[in-house]
Order: structure tokens, then C-alpha cells, then sequence
């Protein structure tokens, strides 16, 4: 019985975490899809073991100390949900319990240096960019900091791409057929802006008018992922205030950035933004499958052969169920052979911060994804999400290309 998980103990969250703990029938299925049970073998590193941990802690019964390093160790890739026969969502428990015992961690100072360094600068585009141009300058003396602070440097870019400021509005290409806002993202505008000028390209091609809300902000998602509920919330409101309600969607071409917008409801439960963040999560969808739906009407011109491996982003496929949208659209292509990765439901490792903040085990889930592309054949692997871009990257190392599924699709139109 879950005594003390309650919304007087635990807040508002407390009851879709009690919700998700009561629904665990502890059967185990979840075991075969975690990628960091594979990886540490243990049942505490399972999402049946963390269950169990997390509900010691907010019963009560255990000291939050003793269960974080196994829920520090959780990607929240949420390969668990698709194979639970009991249809437990963990989602519903892992952010809210990192949100709700943050307040009793004790962190190093190195590692409050960390999170405050990243926190201060990704979710800001501007910030961002000096941040990472400082960081590539200070490469060179990586061998001399602390160990715990080299990730950082070594996931960025030996370059990064000029800036591509965004207009606010861009008119559909032939017949209008819809109208969208679209999430600029933060991360993504420094390190690959031309994402954006893909998608909008790919939109505006297929008669769809396209905003670029000026007011918005982070999607909230790192900071909620993290703990920093604060933080989310701020993020929140603002993209509440900033996206209009006369379009047809609010797309994103980011998976973590569109499952943030789809945790809004969690994010603000209780407050007084509530009513209106769930109806904001419903209007939100993945680019690709907004394209699917309505499909493709440009032609592709003839194209060459090409064979080109799909990287299910987790939360595009696990927190969406956006799976066979990518795909549909990459068989479009004219010449386009598509390839399928082996065991594609294991995380690449990226996972927000999580190649920052436990790159040892994200280092060897990068590796074997890599391995995955290589064996495939592919000439090329798309994928939805650019923490994903970022890590395949790293791995791969100049042998595969990794590119956007709607830079993909662009350039298959021809720039």
C-alpha cells in the first residue's frame, strides 16, 4: 500500500506517481528493454528496481540518498512503457520523483558547478553560443580539469555552423493547406540551425505556412528531466503565453523538445496554468508525423540510390509512439533505400545530459549504437532529435553521415 504517497505529502504529483507505482505488477518484462539494465545488471538498474526504490522513498521506509545513485543511472528513454503489459507509466514517476527529492540531494560543489553552468547557458540560444565558443577554446587544456567536467567540452562541435536567424512567419509554397507554430528549440539553433531551415523548407513545400513564435523559449524538458521544476515551469509558462491558438499544430523536430511540451500537464499540475497545459500538450506534434498525416504533395525529382539507416530518437518512438512516421516519409524518396539498425529500442546514450552526467555508461551505449549503424550498411542514418545528431556523431566519427530526417527530405527536393 502507498500510505504516503499522496498529494498532502507529495504535492500534486503525488498522484500520478502513486498512479504509475500501483499499476507495477513486478513481472519483469521491462528487464529485456532496459538499455542501462543491460549495460549494469543489476535489479536496482531495472525499471521494476527503481519502482520499488522510489516507492520506499516516498513511503518513508528509505533515505532518498540510498536510492539515487540507481535513479541517477535511469536515461528516461522509456523503452520500458511500449513492453509493459500492465501499461505502467513511468513517466509519470521518474521526473516528478527527481522534481519532488531535489531538495534533499547534497550534491558536490563540482557537480552544482556543472548543472549550473549547463542551466544557465544550453536553454539560451545567445548564451549558448559564446558558451560553446569559450568551450572550444578551452579544449585545449581539457587534460588539466576535473574529470567530471571534461564531457562537456568533448561533445562539442570542432566548429560551429554561422548563426540562421528565424523570421516569424513563413508563407506556404502553392496551395495553402495549413498553418503551424513552429518550437525553434536551443540547443539545436547553435549546434545544427539548419534543422530548422529544413523543416520550414519541407513545410512551406507541401503548402503549409509556418510561425516562428518570437516570444518562445525552451521547451523546459532539461530542466524537468534534471529536477529543476522551477526552472521548468518558468519555461512553461512563457511558451504557453507565446504559442497562438489559430494553427493547425504546434510542431517539433526535436523528440526531447516534443515530449517536454507533452509533459506540460505534469510540469504545471496544480498550478494555475493547469487546464490550459493540457489542452497546449494535445495541439503538439512531431513534424514528421504532422507531414504523414496530411502527406506529401511536392514531388521529389528522380534521385540517386542511397541507402539510409533509421535511428529511432526515444522520445519520439517511447514518450510519442512516433514510429512509423519517419519512416513513411524517408520511403517517399525517390532511390531511397531504407534500413532497419539491430535492436533498435536501446537508447543511444544522449538522453538530455546524460552523456554529461553519466558518460561512462553513455559512452558504451553510443559505441554500440554506432556499431549498429556501421553493420547496417547505411550510407547515411536520419534521426529525429539532435542530442541523438550529437552522440551518433561522437561515435561514428566522420564514417557515416547523420543527418535530420527533414534535412533528409530537403534535400532530396534539392535546396
Amino acid at each position: 500500500m502507498l500510505h504516503a504517497i499522496h498529494p498532502e505529502t507529495h504535492g500534486p504529483l503525488g498522484k500520478p506517481m502513486a498512479a504509475a507505482v500501483q499499476a507495477c505488477v513486478h513481472c519483469g518484462f521491462c528487464l529485456a528493454a532496459c538499455p542501462t539494465y543491460k549495460e549494469l545488471g543489476q535489479e536496482m538498474d531495472s525499471p521494476r528496481g527503481r519502482i520499488v526504490l522510489m516507492k520506499q522513498v516516498l513511503e518513508g521506509t528509505l533515505p532518498v540518498a540510498d536510492a539515487l545513485p540507481h535513479v541517477d543511472a535511469c536515461l528516461g528513454c522509456l523503452a520500458c512503457e511500449p513492453v509493459c503489459p500492465s501499461g505502467v507509466q513511468y513517466r509519470d514517476l521518474i521526473s516528478p520523483f527527481r522534481a519532488i527529492t531535489e531538495k534533499d540531494r547534497r550534491r558536490p560543489l563540482l557537480e552544482r558547478l556543472r548543472r549550473w553552468m549547463i542551466s544557465s547557458t544550453l536553454p539560451y540560444p545567445a548564451r549558448f553560443r559564446v558558451a560553446a565558443w569559450l568551450g572550444k577554446v578551452g579544449k585545449a587544456f581539457a587534460p588539466l580539469m576535473p574529470r567530471s567536467m571534461r564531457p562537456m567540452l568533448e561533445l562539442l562541435p570542432a566548429n560551429l555552423p554561422p548563426a540562421q536567424p528565424l523570421q516569424p512567419f513563413y508563407p506556404a509554397i502553392g496551395q495553402r493547406r495549413g498553418r503551424v507554430a513552429l518550437l525553434a528549440g536551443c540547443a539545436q539553433q547553435v549546434l545544427e540551425p539548419d534543422i530548422n531551415a529544413a523543416t520550414i523548407a519541407v513545410l512551406c513545400r507541401n503548402g503549409i505556412e509556418v510561425l516562428v513564435p518570437p516570444e518562445q523559449g525552451c521547451c523546459g524538458a532539461l530542466a524537468w528531466h534534471i529536477g529543476d521544476l522551477g526552472s521548468a515551469r518558468k519555461f512553461a509558462r512563457q511558451n504557453l503565453r507565446a504559442f497562438p491558438a489559430d494553427v493547425d499544430a504546434i510542431v517539433t523536430n526535436a523528440a526531447g523538445c516534443g515530449s517536454g511540451l507533452h509533459e506540460y500537464h505534469l510540469m504545471l499540475a496544480g498550478e494555475p496554468e493547469a487546464e490550459r497545459a493540457e489542452s497546449f500538450r494535445h495541439r503538439v506534434k512531431d513534424v514528421s508525423a504532422f507531414l504523414a498525416n496530411i502527406g506529401l504533395v511536392a514531388e521529389f525529382p528522380a534521385g540517386e540510390k542511397c541507402r539510409v539507416a533509421y535511428q529511432d530518437a526515444c522520445h519520439l518512438a517511447n514518450a510519442q509512439g512516433v514510429r512509423d512516421a519517419p519512416r513513411e516519409l524517408l520511403l517517399a524518396v525517390p532511390g531511397l533505400e531504407l534500413l532497419e539498425l539491430a535492436d533498435p529500442h536501446l537508447c543511444c546514450g544522449s538522453a538530455g545530459t546524460y552523456n554529461i552526467d553519466q558518460p561512462a555508461i553513455a559512452a558504451r551505449l553510443g559505441a554500440a549504437k554506432a556499431q549498429a549503424v556501421l553493420d547496417s550498411g547505411a550510407e547515411l542514418v536520419a534521426t529525429g532529435n539532435i542530442g541523438c545528431m550529437t552522440q551518433l556523431r561522437a561515435h561514428l566519427a566522420g564514417r557515416v553521415a547523420v543527418r535530420h530526417t527533414m534535412q533528409v527530405l530537403r534535400d532530396a527536393y534539392g535546396k
